[in-house]
């Protein structure tokens, strides 16, 4: 479904992605953004994928436990059925949404919104992790952000998985991952 733009007056939308490695501080960075958007009495929906439960089913929640009410969803598609009459979207975990993700963020922007979407750009591996490559190529504004290696503490951004499992998608926190820079990561 293809929704045509109407540029006569009508307010412009946007995509702004946040990315970087596991402990980054992308999810603290899309609260904070999403709190000023509160500030300012302009209405926003939260969503977040249904798998990501670590932390709270119905919470977006950062490592450091700062958490904003969210709505999780299995598709994608539902975003664009509960993001009715809204100022602002945020998504969070982007990565683990299915193809129809960057469809959405489209469709969203030239209705107008602003789609604040965060999530991993790397899987453990050091590779592309889901659709985060094609959201990254369609953003108007893009941070990436870096934690600081445990190993050298210099800049980090890979999600260094501690644990032997090859899955792409293995929910954890501290307790699976810890972020490395590029040289510490290939001890």
């Amino acid at each position: 479904m293809f929704i045509e733009p109407n540029f006569k007056g009508e307010k412009r939308g946007w995509i702004e992605v946040i990315c970087g490695s596991m402990f980054s501080g992308k999810t603290e960075e899309l609260i904070r953004r999403l709190k000023r958007v509160r500030i300012a009495n302009l209405k926003a929906e939260i969503f977040k994928p249904a798998v990501d439960n670590r932390y709270d089913v119905n919470k977006i929640v950062s490592h450091d436990t700062n958490a904003i009410p969210s709505t999780p969803v299995e598709h994608s598609s539902a975003i664009l059925l509960m993001a009715q009459d809204v100022d602002v979207v945020g998504i969070d975990e982007a990565q683990f949404f299915d193809s129809s993700i960057t469809l959405v963020c489209e469709q969203l922007a030239l209705k107008g919104i602003r789609v604040i979407v965060a999530g991993l750009d790397m899987d453990y591996t050091g590779k592309p992790f889901g659709q985060m490559p094609n959201l990254l190529a369609i953003a108007d504004y893009i941070t990436k952000l870096h934690a600081i290696c445990v190993k050298c503490g210099q800049i980090a951004n890979i999600s260094y998985r501690k644990i032997a499992d090859e899955k792409q998608v293995l929910l954890g926190a501290t307790d699976v991952y810890e972020p490395r820079c590029r040289n510490c990561a290939q001890l």
